[in-house]
């Protein structure tokens, strides 16, 4: 292979193809179902969707199949096939790439040249929600099988999953996965797009992915607000019995789990990459975030940082209902507090089990016989990922120190991607490259979201080079050999 060729190539395919693009992508607010219930009949999903099988299908790689896949009363998947370039050498082996084109909603606190369906280009930044989360995905696979055509280099057989559920915990995919099933085959490497990156310097790939439990919290004490003169003293405060309720599971003063059926035992290969990814990033480990000025994070120890955010569970407040804007607050003891709670997992904890360990603990003898109620609105386990076989492990370096100039780095994430860990039960012979573009600042899910350009296209080239090598590898047998 070419290097300066292939970065070449790709990085043309992103100055005049991909960005363009994405531009036009994220303008399309197709919000995940879970927060566009009318999702269907708004049409912005199906906007999405034909942008990306329209590109899709221009472009030229022999024998490539481009459809979407529709069941009854669920979102769209886009299916892509290529067919092996010398399946003589490679017989049925597969990779499967994956990626997804639902975005999260809005958000507040965009700057005021920015928002969340507004493209922006500033430098190598492309602002905009779901850009890197994860709409450039379906391109970034596609050319880094182009750039291999591009140079005459063979590949195994190709399939492109790319979903419109993710954003809400993947909930249509297995569906989807059994449906196409005999389509898609048994993959032995599978690619996902998204995923972080610890700086915009070197290739990360992910080793692990935490779980999710989530959904809403209610306390109920009163049929109607009351004058807080008169109720105060006499009437339980629904904000203090739900204040209550979250210190079952959460010390309020360090912000630790209480509960220890949602701890796991953390592996020491995973604690020493933690240390060094600690030691590789100081502090970035914790300045990526917009800190206030004079705000600390929650350790000292930048390890512990790393493995708090990666393989323990803690837990986020992300929305509240019954609680007016501080502008029409009048002296009224309030009928009711509801908040949404975001619980994330370890890896290997079983979000099912997670979730009756919650409604027991928030459930049981509620405060002066208060209403409680707790509506889980998904369960997601978390995934550790299998060792590496000795090819991918070199191809990954290899690809890394070519494009980047430096080593590859392994590091957990702390969010979710559900598929993962269902990929891992349905194929568990296949190896895993996770890796993606959300790197310091580019705050997915939140205001000011952006996609570091340059990082894409590094990606995309060191994408390239594994799908290369995973055919040597294939050739040789070697996808069969365990580490």
């Amino acid at each position: 292979m070419d290097s300066q060729k292939l970065e070449q190539f790709v990085s043309q395919q992103w100055d005049e193809d991909i960005v363009p693009q994405l531009v036009e992508y994220i303008r399309i607010p197709n919000q995940s179902p879970m927060f566009d219930k009318d999702w269907g009949s708004h049409g912005y999903m199906d906007d999405a969707v034909r942008l990306m099988e329209k590109w899709a299908k221009s472009q030229a790689i022999t024998g490539m199949q481009v459809e979407v896949a529709r069941l009854e009363g669920r979102t769209p998947l886009i299916f892509i096939e290529i067919p092996a370039s010398d399946p003589a050498a490679t017989g049925e082996d597969t990779i499967l790439l994956y990626g997804h084109l639902d975005k999260q909603p809005e958000m507040t606190g965009w700057d005021s040249d920015l928002g969340p369906w507004k493209p922006v280009i500033k430098g190598d930044r492309l602002y905009g929600r779901g850009g890197a989360d994860d709409g450039y995905a379906i391109f970034a696979s596609l050319s880094s099988i182009l750039a291999l055509k591009d140079q005459g280099i063979p590949h195994a057989r190709c399939v492109i999953l790319i979903e419109a559920c993710e954003e809400s915990g993947s909930y249509d995919l297995p569906a989807y996965v059994d449906h196409l099933a005999a389509r898609i085959g048994q993959p032995s490497l599978i690619v996902c797009l998204d995923s972080g990156c610890g700086n915009y310097e070197q290739l990360w790939c992910t080793t692990s992915l935490r779980g999710l439990v989530g959904g809403d919290l209610s306390v109920e004490v009163l049929a109607e607000g009351v004058h807080s003169g008169d109720a105060s003293g006499v009437v339980p405060s629904s904000f203090r019995v739900l204040r209550e309720l979250l210190s079952r599971i959460e010390d309020e003063n360090t912000g630790r789990i209480k509960l220890k059926e949602l701890f796991v035992d953390i592996p020491q290969a995973r604690q020493a990459q933690a240390k060094k990814v600690a030691a590789v990033l100081g502090a970035a480990v914790y300045d990526k975030f917009p800190f206030l000025p004079g705000m600390k994070p929650m350790s000292d120890d930048l390890s512990e940082l790393v493995l708090n955010r990666t393989w323990r569970p803690a837990l986020s407040i992300t929305g509240a209902d019954g609680l007016p804007s501080l502008s029409s607050a009048g002296n009224v003891l309030r009928p009711m507090t509801a908040v949404k709670l975001s619980l994330r997992l370890p890896p290997m904890l079983d979000g099912r089990h997670a979730s009756e360990a919650l409604q027991k603990v928030l459930l049981a003898d509620p405060p002066y016989g208060a209403k409680v109620q707790l509506n889980l609105e998904k369960a997601s386990a978390g995934w550790n990922a299998p060792a590496e076989k000795p090819w991918l492990h070199q191809a990954i370096e290899s690809a890394s120190q070519a494009l980047f100039g430096k080593p590859a780095m392994y590091m957990g994430e702390g969010g979710s991607i559900p598929f993962m860990g269902m990929l891992g039960e349905k194929y568990p012979q296949a190896q895993f490259l996770i890796t993606g573009v959300l790197g310091p600042h580019s705050n997915a899910h939140g205001p000011n979201e952006f996609l570091h350009i340059p990082m894409g296209k590094r990606l995309t080239a060191c994408v390239s080079r594994v799908i290369a090598e995973h055919f040597n590898a294939s050739y040789r047998g070697e996808n069969t050999k365990s580490v």
